[in-house]
């Protein structure tokens, strides 16, 4: 199910190959679809494209220009394939029918996709490393930690920034052990519950690992009150030990160590990696795990927690670098995996605070030696390269679900619809105000059942324009004309999408291997189910805990 192994110089020569890939398209990738008109996108192609492109009856007026079908068949050649070899198969069950019950509530078919998947690659990876610990990073609302401890059996660590949403975590683990005692009662039979910790804490990009450590130390109140009123005792004394003073760096790293226990037996994957299932590493891995060593703190003078896996569940922009830099420096963490989303937010040198990043207070744990100054590059070889640099748009665009517009095209689909309705809005924007570019319009409900009139009298007050500002309908009509340019031309920077992708994680990939560790991606979920699948596993080798 791994992606083939590629070897340092592969790495290499793959992204020399898509960056010149790119800068040959840069147009293209970088371009807006609400553009289409006011900036005459249609007319940037090929005069050649253009004639092959403009279908109608469903077919192609002539043949591919060369130079079109090499821009298809490049951007296939060079994207990391989203689709496993065989197909994915199907979830397996939780630990027991009423956990799975537990587990769908709540939870939308699509997690229950993705929290059952890589659950289980975690489980797996836990096994063979002989390592029940694992921080799930930007945990949400809680549902994959839930079905790691309480489906699973592991020792879990969720860490969220939203005080919200770590709160509905723990409501949720209560409601499950409350489900669970009331079984326990009927069935007569106790069972062995592995509850989570929740931390409440936002994970800086610019501090180093041992801040991050020590704040896994600060477990949420709500939490506490569940270990000790429906946990057992060795639970509830746990939990009481990591209730821990915000200040006290010496008590946070001696308490860490009762919270993440030490492993002290190093696991050669000669011996046991080779057991795994070939789908989760290949028989030609031949690394050592690491199992970390407790070591002391400078800044304190204490012990550090034992090893443990690292993951996260679409770690949105710079979170997903930032693991990834943890696991590189950090000698605790044993394994990684890491599966990013939002990649427009992700910071560059050109756009450091791209919309949507989110910006917390100064904090003096902020490191100045930080791994990687920004989100993309992070590799040495990648920053040396001419032409890496990636707009906000090409990251964007990379975040698309494809399979869903591909349905779409074969449907037929009027959903379309709505970019050449977006198109036009956009260029009597521009007429009406010069000075307004690319304004941010709400999703209006079902544009495409609209008329583009009863559309734009819902969209002009999203942007401050009047409901019945006038324009002119022979120019709107004859903009409407061209709806399947619109699609087809928006269909082209899509096919580029992919391209985009593979730059990102193998940047990271490459980023890896500059510091001694290989990388495999493993294409998870069902694509059509969750269009960001591809996983990226990291194992330490034994030799790195000198």
């Amino acid at each position: 199910m791994f992606v083939a192994a590629f070897s340092e110089q592969e790495q290499r020569d793959l992204a020399e190959k898509l960056i010149s890939h790119l800068s040959t398209y840069r147009h293209i990738s970088d371009s807006y679809i609400i553009e289409f008109f006011s900036e005459s996108l249609w007319d940037t192609l090929p005069v050649s494209w253009q004639d092959a492109l403009e279908i109608k009856d469903r077919r192609y007026p002539s043949v591919w220009p060369l130079s079109l079908l090499a821009l298809r068949t490049a951007a296939h050649a060079l994207s990391f394939p989203h689709k496993a070899p065989g197909g994915h198969s199907q979830d397996t069950g939780a630990a027991s029918s009423l956990l799975g019950h537990i587990f769908r509530k709540h939870v939308k078919p699509k997690k229950q996709h993705e929290i059952r998947q890589l659950g289980t690659l975690v489980k797996k990876l836990c096994d063979q490393a002989n390592c029940k610990c694992v921080v799930d990073v930007g945990s949400g609302q809680g549902h994959l930690t839930r079905f790691l401890s309480f489906g699973l059996g592991l020792d879990v660590t969720g860490i969220e920034a939203d005080p919200n949403l770590v709160s509905m975590a723990t409501k949720f683990d209560r409601q499950l052990l409350l489900t669970l005692a009331k079984e326990n009662q009927k069935s007569g039979n106790a069972q062995s519950l592995h509850s989570p910790r929740h931390v409440v804490g936002w994970v800086n990009p610019k501090a180093s690992w041992d801040v991050f450590i020590q704040q896994l130390g600060v477990i949420a109140t709500e939490s506490d009150s569940i270990g000790a009123t429906t946990g057992s005792i060795e639970k509830k004394q746990q939990v009481e030990e990591l209730h821990l003073e915000p200040h006290s760096c010496q008590t946070k790293a001696e308490e860490l160590q009762n919270a993440l226990p030490t492993q002290k037996t190093a696991i050669n994957t000669l011996d046991s990696v080779a057991q795994i299932n070939n789908w989760v590493f290949p028989s030609g891995m031949t690394t050592e795990m690491l199992t970390c060593k407790t070591v002391p703190v400078n800044d304190c003078g204490a012990k550090q927690p034992g090893s443990f896996v690292l993951t996260g569940l679409h770690a949105c922009g710079d979170l997903s670098s930032t693991l990834l830099c943890h696991f590189a420096n950090c000698p605790h963490v044993q394994v990684i995996t890491s599966v990013a989303c939002c990649y427009m937010k992700i910071s560059t040198k050109e756009n450091p605070n791209p919309p949507g990043l989110f910006q917390p207070p100064f904090s003096s744990d902020t490191v100045a030696d930080s791994c990687s100054e920004y989100g993309y590059p992070m590799s040495d070889w990648v920053r040396g390269l001419p032409g890496h640099q990636l707009s906000y748009k090409a990251r964007e665009g990379a975040c698309h679900a494809l399979e869903d517009y591909l349905h779409h095209l074969r449907e037929e689909c009027g959903l379309l619809r709505t970019h050449c309705y977006r198109a036009i809005l956009e260029s009597i924007i521009r007429a009406e105000r010069p000075d307004m570019r690319r304004p941010g319009v709400q999703t209006v409900r079902k544009a495409h059942a609209l008329s583009f009139v009863e559309y734009a009298c819902l969209a002009w007050p999203r942007v401050g324009l009047p409901a019945d500002l006038p324009f002119d309908p022979v120019s709107v009509d004859a903009m409407l004309a061209h709806q399947g340019k619109v699609v087809a031309y928006f269909s082209l920077v899509l096919l580029l999408a992919p391209v985009v992708e593979t730059l990102v994680l193998l940047d990271r990939m490459i980023f890896l291997q500059e510091r001694g560790f290989q990388s495999k991606l493993i294409p998870l979920f069902d694509a059509a189910f969750s269009p960001r699948n591809l996983v990226l596993v990291a194992v330490k080798p034994k030799e790195a805990q000198s």
